[in-house]
């Protein structure tokens, strides 16, 4: 036993190749947010009605609602970069629900004001479907090849967490192609857009991981 454990050691220190050492969380996080941040600005300036968005923009509501949208998404990405170290804790998981919930309230109050009047009007809830997944599976995809990096001891939460953040900034930029006030059923279509992204990501590194175990 005693032969083949030092025989083992042996051989993983003989054929170990060093490491590169993953640069900050924080750093790593600011990086994607750049990247994908420049992507999604060229998208706004190439194809969105900017002369109409800035008149919609005349609303105080619609700007609460969207830095709230805009710091979800930037505190859950930097959040799923730091629970992917191992070495972190679980509360970084926090970070984003204080602005996803202004958010979720704000668009709330807004739906239930135009309630009375749209009732049950689908409005252009399909089409905001289709944006946020659109715009969530590459950014998604890029982001959570970074997280795997590390190696995340919890790879689901660590998704959900990342996913979170990616269909936040997806809806954010969902307001400079949407042309008019949200229905009650474009909040709802907008939260199960968010929701169908977080679940399948988790899923998918959970699915991963058992066979990785296996």
């Amino acid at each position: 036993m005693i032969d083949d454990t030092s025989w083992l050691i042996e051989k993983l220190a003989a054929e170990a190749r060093p490491v590169k050492r993953l640069r900050p969380p924080g750093l790593r996080a600011a990086l994607w947010l750049a990247a994908a941040g420049a992507l999604i600005a060229l998208a706004i300036w190439r194809f969105s009605d900017l002369h109409l968005f800035v008149q919609r923009a005349q609303s105080a509501r619609l700007d609460w609602e969207m830095a709230a949208m805009l710091l979800t998404g930037i505190l859950a990405v930097v959040a799923a970069f730091h629970l992917s170290l191992p070495d972190r804790a679980a509360a970084w998981a926090l970070l984003p629900l204080p602005p996803f919930a202004l958010w979720l309230a704000s668009m709330g109050v807004n739906c239930y004001r135009h309630w009375f009047t749209d009732g049950w009007a689908p409005g252009s809830s399909w089409e905001c479907l289709k944006f946020i997944i659109g715009v969530s599976v590459p950014l998604g995809a890029s982001l959570l090849y970074l997280l795997r990096r590390a190696a995340p001891l919890a790879p689901a939460r660590v998704a959900a967490i990342g996913s979170l953040g990616v269909a936040s900034i997806a809806a954010f930029t969902l307001q400079f192609f949407h042309p008019f006030e949200v229905t009650f059923m474009d909040l709802a279509t907008q939260v199960i857009a968010v929701g169908l992204v977080v679940a399948a990501a988790s899923a998918y590194e959970r699915l991963r991981s058992r066979r990785a175990a296996r």
